[in-house]
């Protein structure tokens, strides 16, 4: 996913930017407003933050200038929101820019849109939507976060056909080409990822319901109703 240092033309990257910034500005007012009022979740956030640095730094190569990893936004997406996410993404994205030479400081504004917001806000209304129709939870959490990851790669096959259509066919063939590419990897990482963030999130639920309650990712009737059919 991380498209790497140099390899969009420079109208896209700051075309990207642009678009990202909005959401990161009212992701730190989220930020903030957390810090104050909800200080006991500080711990859980940083821990998705580590998430985050540590599945997306797993990285194989795929589509040339880029690569294909577990994106890790979640877990995050589900617990605190899209625009918090899209912080901690940012975050992460320009530590392994500067540090690990994964991505790069110029795509950066890419990167974030498509792993840090556009995958999270899709993972995001996959749990809200499952949570609303009374799907069984940790379905709908799989379901969310193998979505997340996918869908953060459609993005990235969008960026790059954009920025390098096909001479035939355009922009259509050159994105059928990336995200044909990127599927081979990113196909079974997203399916395990779904299932090691349904692991860690059953974890929370069985360590710190009340923290879960508090951020209203389940209410208290429906962490009582999981928790009698774990008995």
């Amino acid at each position: 996913m991380h498209i790497m240092e140099g390899f969009l033309p420079w109208y896209w990257c700051a075309f990207w930017f642009a678009v990202s910034l909005p959401c990161i500005v009212y992701g730190i007012y989220q930020l903030n407003r957390l810090v104050k009022e909800n200080r006991a979740a500080l711990p859980l956030l940083a821990v998705s933050g580590a998430f985050i640095f540590v599945l997306s730094s797993l990285k194989m190569p795929s589509v040339t200038g880029s690569c294909s990893h577990p994106t890790g936004t979640g877990l995050s997406a589900i617990l605190f929101g899209p625009c918090l996410t899209s912080v901690l993404g940012m975050i992460v994205l320009l530590y392994q820019a500067l540090l690990l030479a994964h991505g790069g400081l110029t795509t950066l504004g890419a990167n974030i849109f498509s792993m840090a917001i556009a995958g999270p806000f899709v993972g995001y209304w996959i749990y809200r939507g499952g949570k609303a129709v009374g799907l069984n939870t940790f379905v709908t959490v799989f379901l969310a976060a193998a979505i997340c990851d996918l869908f953060t790669y459609v993005v990235t096959s969008f960026q790059l056909a954009l920025a390098f259509p096909a001479q035939t066919g355009g922009i259509l063939a050159s994105f059928t080409a990336f995200a044909l590419i990127f599927a081979v990897t990113q196909v079974p990482l997203a399916i395990i990822e779904g299932v090691i963030i349904a692991l860690i999130f059953k974890y929370i639920l069985q360590c710190r319901p009340d923290i879960l309650v508090t951020l209203h990712v389940l209410s208290q009737a429906q962490v009582k109703k999981i928790q009698e059919s774990f008995a």
